[in-house]
């Protein structure tokens, strides 16, 4: 019996073992992240008046406990991190807010990427990652940009669109959509409400209007939280350490977002032969990270044991994949030293149904020839 026979065979048992959420852990998760970040940014004041060598220097240890941060936003979407559910919707809201992400409807669309993790006829990821026959029907420039649009130096970038643009984006577009829609209906039908109005309205950008309102809050506490620290300690530094560190830790969780999916030949299939087990053991990658880039991204690196259950609480992954080890023997490892050559497999090969490179496509295009 293969490895991911005897894993589907005793799933329910690992889970049973394993799903085991703690309050006092999580609550030591979240101070030993809030305290140290709120440490940091009192010491980012007073740094300026001493070196700027001294302001990156700190800057950068807010650019780690903002990544942890930002992992433990996405554990309380799964509500995973506190047994306590009003926990997991207080602290995620909260971690929404410093991270700039609106974390209801962000876990919401998430929850779609667990859901069908190994299907890429659902889910191209974050960056949405063409078939091998899309690439080849784009024009040279296109096929150009696309390549460089993924170029491991443009990270921090997309962590800036990603946390800080396209939240306060879409939700102003959204809403400005929203309340032209309303005005023209209500103008042509008075007599119904602008309630009635209103929720007939539909975009891309929130489903229901729980999500609205959550985008709504989430926008309106980050503005006020900007103004208060720009009252405090100067919008030029506030801005100056939020917006470079805020960007270095989303460009960071993209790119290893992107390395647990998208490696050499990581298992890609369509909607017929998706199998959920095969897409969390084939399709997902284990980074084996340093100890210390374990604890500052709360062991996602164990991604693995994470698709077989989001339930698995971050601090009951490792034990998971160690009392299992035997199970996990057909994950594939993925180093430090080889992101740089994950990072390059950006193509969908539909045929062969798994990730490629250019690179390969390129040599199967010539061979074809």
């Amino acid at each position: 019996m293969s490895s991911i026979d005897l894993l589907k065979q005793q799933k329910q048992a690992i889970l049973r073992r394993h799903i085991k959420a703690d309050n006092v852990k999580g609550l030591t998760q979240v101070l030993t992240t809030l305290a140290p970040l709120a440490i940091f940014w009192w010491a980012a004041v007073l740094s300026v008046g001493v070196s700027y060598w001294l302001t990156a220097g700190v800057t950068f240890l807010i650019t780690l406990f903002t990544l942890r941060l930002l992992v433990l936003m996405h554990e309380c979407g799964h509500g995973s991190l506190f047994r306590t559910q009003r926990l997991n919707r207080g602290f995620g809201f909260l971690f929404g807010v410093m991270s700039g992400m609106p974390q209801y409807v962000w876990s919401q669309h998430h929850e779609y990427h667990h859901a069908t993790n190994g299907n890429w006829e659902k889910y191209r990821g974050p960056l949405t990652t063409p078939s091998v026959d899309e690439y080849a029907a784009m024009t040279d420039a296109q096929q150009r940009m696309y390549r460089y649009t993924r170029n491991v130096a443009l990270a921090p970038l997309g962590g800036f669109i990603y946390l800080i643009f396209n939240p306060r984006w879409t939700f102003l577009k959204g809403s400005i959509g929203l309340l032209i829609h309303t005005l023209k209906n209500k103008i042509a039908q008075p007599e119904v409400s602008i309630k009635a109005h209103a929720a007939g309205f539909k975009t891309r950008y929130w489903k229901s209007a729980r999500e609205y309102w959550h985008m709504f809050w989430n926008n309106v506490v980050l503005l006020g939280a900007w103004g208060l620290m720009c009252w405090w300690i100067g919008a030029s530094l506030f801005f100056t350490v939020y917006l470079i560190s805020l960007s270095l830790a989303g460009g960071v969780g993209l790119v290893l977002f992107t390395v647990q999916h998208n490696f050499e030949h990581a298992h890609a299939t369509d909607s017929e032969n998706w199998d959920h087990v095969i897409g969390a053991i084939e399709g997902t990658s284990f980074l084996v990270l340093p100890r210390w880039l374990n604890w500052f991204t709360a062991n996602i690196a164990y991604h693995h044991v994470h698709h077989l259950s989001s339930k698995i609480p971050n601090y009951c992954l490792v034990n998971c994949h160690n009392e299992y080890a035997h199970l996990f023997s057909d994950v594939t490892r993925v180093k430090l030293s080889d992101v740089p050559k994950a990072l390059k497999c950006i193509l969908w090969d539909t045929r062969a149904q798994r990730i490629i490179s250019v690179a390969e496509y390129r040599k199967q295009a010539a061979q074809a020839s």
